[in-house]
């Protein structure tokens, strides 16, 4: 070997080795290394089958608090965010109620009290809508004994639950609340709130649409008439897709609303995102979708006409498994919106927790995938994009219901964001 190449030789060595003992050091400090899985920390494993996180402020600190429907544990479960100095630890948290089979658990201060409340939808055999009414006193939020868990008699045994959307349909008397089901019965509706909220018998169920299995539900003004539309994805059946329902005005609200339809027809559509990958104002709705895409559709200037959309294929070379959940933010601060994307199926070797770097400019986006998760982990569901640990980038927020201890699942977990 000459001295040159000896030289280059000695070069690369020392680089290889200078690498590893800087991904070694920041492992140690607690940082992601580079190119790796994001590090994970644990919320919550205590129950079983972590299905979906929602976020809110409940005691208006300014930082994010969660809440989630532990479906085979029947218990949901709320986590108080504990200060950006202990936020890697397990998070202060309240069983709020027994709720077998839970699907889906939201916040919503449905009785106006400064108190926010949770509302849980069940699937399965109990086929039940539960309110479970917060303290009115906040320094007893965490304590279990001081929430009141109440059935809404409208929703008792009428079909199988699985999305609630907290939102003021018809300007008055506060919030009302948009439900999705799937299976027999399966429907969008709304439940009117009475003037006293707390009267739960006097909640009235109000049908929108005949669905099949409703994955996503988001609160949208997509006409831009100062309304509150409702934007749906319907994973199964003859009108599997993605639509809107176009809210009618308040002097009409009980009555029909124009349905209105998107894309993806006739494909298995999961969790929707609204959000754009080409500029700051979100014009753009992404939609997960089996096996393996994700589909952006683009607003037209009649959004109650035809979407345009590109199909993104999501590959990864250790393999993935089957779409569950899309969410867009800048995950590497860069500038341009990236995508993030969890798997249900993800059996190891291969992945279920996944970002799409936006290697734009230009109309035609490429896109790599790239690690968060690694092997562990088989059935993710909704992703949340926060900052949790202050430090300036978005984290990933999700649950993990089928891997872990005695197949209880990775439970509540968030994966720290090594860019900033």
């Amino acid at each position: 070997m000459s001295r040159m190449s000896f030289c280059a030789e000695l070069t690369r060595s020392v680089a290889v080795l200078l690498i590893v003992g800087v991904q070694v050091f920041l492992t140690a400090l607690g940082a992601p290394p580079a190119g790796g899985p994001w590090i994970r920390h644990t919320i919550d494993d205590s129950s079983s089958g972590a299905d979906g996180v929602r976020v809110a402020d409940v005691n208006s600190d300014g930082l994010p608090d969660l809440v989630t429907g532990w479906e085979e544990g029947g218990v949901t479960r709320v986590y108080v965010h504990p200060g950006v100095e202990t936020v890697t630890q397990r998070w202060p948290a309240v069983t709020v109620g027994r709720t077998p089979a839970v699907a889906d658990a939201v916040f919503a201060d449905l009785d106006g009290d400064g108190s926010v409340d949770v509302v849980s939808s069940c699937e399965g055999t109990t086929r039940t809508v539960f309110v479970h009414w917060a303290p009115r006193d906040q320094r007893l939020y965490l304590d279990p004994d001081s929430w009141i868990t109440e059935p809404i008699p409208a929703t008792v045994g009428r079909t199988q639950w699985m999305f609630a959307l907290p939102m003021d349909v018809d300007g008055a008397y506060g919030l009302d609340l948009v439900l999705g089901s799937k299976g027999d019965e399966a429907v969008i509706g709304w439940l009117q709130s009475p003037a006293n909220p707390r009267q739960l018998e006097n909640w009235r169920f109000r049908k929108l649409y005949d669905a099949d299995w409703i994955m996503s539900l988001i609160e949208a003004d997509m006409d831009g008439d100062g309304d509150p539309d409702i934007v749906a994805s319907d994973r199964k059946g003859v009108a599997s897709g993605v639509l809107w329902l176009e809210h009618p005005g308040s002097d009409e609200v009980v009555g029909n609303w124009a349905e209105h339809r998107i894309g993806a027809s006739g494909v298995e559509v999961m969790f929707l995102d609204l959000g754009t990958v080409n500029g700051p104002v979100p014009t753009n709705l992404l939609a997960s979708v089996k096996p393996n895409e994700i589909y952006q559709f683009h607003r037209p200037d009649d959004p109650a006409g035809q979407w345009p959309a590109d199909v993104i294929k999501v590959e990864f070379p250790e393999g993935l498994g089957t779409a569950k959940a899309v969410c867009t933010g800048d995950l590497d601060l860069d500038g341009r919106i990236d995508i993030a994307y969890s798997c249900e199926g993800a059996n190891p070797p291969k992945h279920g927790l996944i970002w799409l770097r936006n290697g734009g400019p230009g109309a035609r986006v490429q896109w790599k995938g790239e690690d968060i998760s690694g092997p562990e982990g088989i059935k993710f569901d909704r992703i949340e994009l926060l900052d949790l640990d202050g430090d300036g980038d978005l984290d990933v927020v999700t649950c993990e219901e089928n891997s872990g201890p005695e197949s209880r699942g990775l439970g509540v977990i968030w994966y720290e964001n090594p860019h900033r």
